[in-house]
């Protein structure tokens, strides 16, 4: 059976931490110069990416303290280490560029019912600097974005920027020619529209971890008829496997030892435990062995029987 393991080519914390940082001080400088811009020629699809752009900036703020934290060592608080920080905080970025969304909708709407006037150059030029930016900014963090839902948040941010940027050059290179000033808070609705399709098509996953969900790309029914056919195992049961953080994964079990079998259960458990590591990429794994004559009568595969609200202590 294929392996379900991950490789990544890590890049060097201290490398990783200079590029977001980076990215952050041109960004925050660029929202200045959208907004002003914004402002003075009349463009709401200006000042949208510039609201945007902030946004790109606070996720990738939100992102550079969640890689730090996310290194803190193990500690008695926090026994399986701070990792899914990284996570949280790429929910948080994902729920932000979706309220965005909404707002640029209302925004936008607002301005087809009162339509104003837009100085076409001055959108043009600020959004091909911000467009230049955002370039900057995806070759900054595209390689940390493979290895990490969190920087991955924060680069859909930038990426949804560009494309804003390039529909806003085509709303002011539209208004310069045809004087269509209806264009701008079309442009808008483009640009609020594809930020909400990709955050919520990427939102479910980051849930799935924090749901302590199964890994996407493992089904936890094989991982258990894997395990049910190593030698000495009769039965699994009570099953959990859940993301620890978005490239660890952990099972817990009861694993039923066949008759007869129990003088090598130890033999068994490792064998189990190997059989988790190189076929799924499950290195931590909590294995419960019973004997098949105590075994847990009637138990669910995956999980434990709700207890009535009455029997809890």
């Amino acid at each position: 059976m294929a392996a379900h393991r991950h490789h990544h080519h890590h890049v060097d914390p201290g490398a990783g931490d200079r590029r977001v940082a980076l990215a952050i001080a041109v960004n925050l400088g660029l929202t200045l110069a959208q907004i002003a811009g914004g402002i003075v020629s009349g463009s709401l699809a200006l000042i949208a990416d510039a609201v945007h752009n902030f946004s790109d900036a606070v996720s990738l703020i939100i992102a550079f303290a969640a890689r730090r934290i996310a290194r803190r060592p193990t500690d008695a608080s926090m026994s399986f280490g701070y990792g899914r920080i990284e996570v949280v905080a790429a929910l948080v970025n994902y729920t932000s560029l979706i309220i965005i969304g909404f707002y640029l909708v209302f925004e936008a709407i607002a301005r087809f019912l009162d339509p104003q006037g837009v100085d076409g150059w001055i959108v043009v030029v600020i959004a091909a600097i911000a467009l230049l930016v955002d370039v900057i900014t995806a070759l900054l963090t595209w390689s940390l974005s493979r290895e990490s839902v969190n920087i991955r948040a924060a680069f859909l941010h930038n990426v949804a920027d560009a494309l804003g940027s390039v529909a806003v050059i085509v709303a002011g290179t539209l208004i310069l020619l045809y004087d269509w000033h209806l264009v701008d808070p079309l442009v808008t609705l483009m640009i609020a529209a594809y930020i909400l399709w990709q955050s919520f098509a990427e939102i479910g996953p980051v849930i799935r971890i924090l749901m302590n969900g199964s890994p996407a790309d493992v089904a936890a029914a094989d991982v258990v008829a894997r395990i049910r056919t190593v030698d000495g195992v009769r039965d699994v049961h009570h099953a959990h496997l859940w993301q620890m953080q978005e490239h660890a994964s952990a099972l817990d079990a009861h694993v039923v030892i066949e008759e007869g079998a129990w003088s090598r259960a130890d033999a068994v458990k490792a064998s189990v435990k190997a059989l988790l590591a190189e076929e799924f990429g499950i290195a931590h794994s909590m294995i419960e062995l019973e004997c098949s004559r105590h075994a847990c009568r009637d138990a669910p595969t995956f999980g434990h029987p709700q207890v009535p609200a009455e029997h809890r202590h």
